[in-house]
């Protein structure tokens, strides 16, 4: 496997952990009757779905191959991965465009500095649109933060929380 086809595995694999978180997200809001963020959640799950889609059809891939470990990241889990402990089950729209943001700048920096390392060109140059691609949802997520409204203090507290039995 070439260093191209070794980055665009490992871009498929971060757009498939952020579908995946996404949809985790999704349910997990669901169970707790909050229905129009599991919406958006299942929204931008669908959106990663179809940039992990388009690198598989981009590369000829019938499915996901081996991953490799050429563009590994830091931690157990891609750059653009939401991180569980952000999850609230008060939470409102705008913290989960609030958490796609962060996804998204966070994939822009890791495409961004694979673009000027001495990767070959070829994986520069995808990394480059990549990061251009990330940016431009950046934009896309701050406006639509903008027409959604910001949470006020104590959006949190629930006088009747939910309970774990054990």
């Amino acid at each position: 496997m070439s260093l191209y086809e070794d980055f665009m595995a490992r871009a498929y694999t971060m757009e498939l952990e952020a579908t995946e978180r996404y949809a985790q997200f999704a349910e997990q809001l669901d169970t707790h009757n909050n229905r129009e963020v599991a919406q958006l959640f299942r929204k931008l799950a669908d959106i990663e779905a179809l940039h992990a889609k388009r690198i598989l059809e981009e590369m000829h891939w019938p499915s996901m191959p081996a991953l490799p470990p050429a563009y590994a990241w830091e931690g157990a889990e891609g750059p653009e991965t939401a991180p569980f402990a952000s999850l609230h089950y008060l939470m409102q729209p705008w913290h989960a465009l609030e958490i796609a943001l962060r996804c998204e700048q966070e994939a822009q920096k890791y495409y961004e500095s694979i673009a000027v390392s001495g990767a070959p060109k070829k994986v520069r140059d995808a990394a480059r649109e990549m990061a251009e691609e990330e940016q431009e949802h950046v934009r896309l997520i701050r406006e639509w933060m903008r027409k959604v409204p910001r949470p006020a203090a104590g959006w949190d507290e629930d006088p009747d929380p939910p309970r774990v039995n054990e």
